[in-house]
């Protein structure tokens, strides 16, 4: 995919509408024509420039006076295991990962439901229904796998992940409720970072940071982490200090 075709790429802005992430603001989105010819190659040179994916649709946070949204990265060679990161692992020693094409599977959905229930009853997503699911996400032209997290025969999670020619982006990760002690949602994205080892890819896209949303502030804890700001991937600085807590990893986008 030349660069001249990634230059005429037609962008709309979209209307302004709540943040659901800072309470108190408005966001907007620049996105991709979603008439527009997409491949895994020309999503690669937009991720590679701060866009996501939701569905079929690709765009990146444009919103008036506010530049929260960072799209963040995981160099995987330089990654370092934290302690924290070893007992989770450990505490998941009995799991094991299947990578499943991308498809509407009834178990992953009745999952997915049980876990909207559960962490986010009061959102729109809770009431999603198998086409709301899977437009969520799945697309035609991505290269999504759905990676099983079980244990024997029983599903205990899935990350939804893409890949892109220089790293794996998770998705979206959901994961039974009632086991909060695992760190399910650490224990995917660590799993997400062993797959990039095993595939030889340098990255692993985490979706959005952002500093004042306590949802989205976990990612700083995967360092080094790569933040793209003003036009360039820029590292987190190691005299940047944000308190981070437990959280289950969830909110990728």
């Amino acid at each position: 995919m030349s660069g001249d075709y990634l230059r005429r790429l037609p962008l709309y802005l979209s209307a302004p509408s709540e943040c659901g992430y800072l309470p108190g603001r408005s966001s907007r989105s620049l996105f991709v024509d979603p008439d527009a010819r997409m491949t895994v190659q020309l999503y690669s040179q937009l991720i590679h420039k701060g866009f996501r994916r939701s569905g079929r649709v690709v765009y990146r946070p444009e919103c008036d006076g506010c530049s929260q949204c960072l799209s963040a990265r995981v160099p995987v060679a330089r990654f370092h295991m934290r302690r924290r990161f070893q007992r989770v692992l450990k505490a998941n020693r009995d799991l094991e990962l299947v990578q499943r094409s991308a498809s509407f599977t009834a178990s992953h959905y009745a999952l997915y439901r049980r876990y909207l229930g559960s962490r986010h009853a009061d959102s729109g997503m809770a009431s999603s229904s198998p086409a709301d699911y899977s437009s969520f996400l799945i697309s035609a032209w991505s290269d999504t796998h759905f990676l099983e997290i079980r244990r024997q025969e029983r599903l205990m999670g899935v990350a939804v992940t893409d890949q892109v020619l220089d790293g794996l982006s998770a998705v979206y990760t959901f994961f039974d409720p009632d086991e909060p002690q695992r760190s399910l949602g650490t224990y995917a994205i660590l799993a997400q970072l062993e797959l990039c080892r095993r595939l030889g890819l340098p990255y692993l896209y985490l979706g959005y940071w952002i500093r004042d949303c306590d949802k989205m502030r976990y990612k700083a804890d995967f360092r080094p982490l790569q933040l793209f700001s003003e036009g360039d991937w820029r590292e987190f600085g190691a005299d940047e200090v944000i308190e981070v807590r437990e959280l289950p990893g969830d909110h990728i986008p």
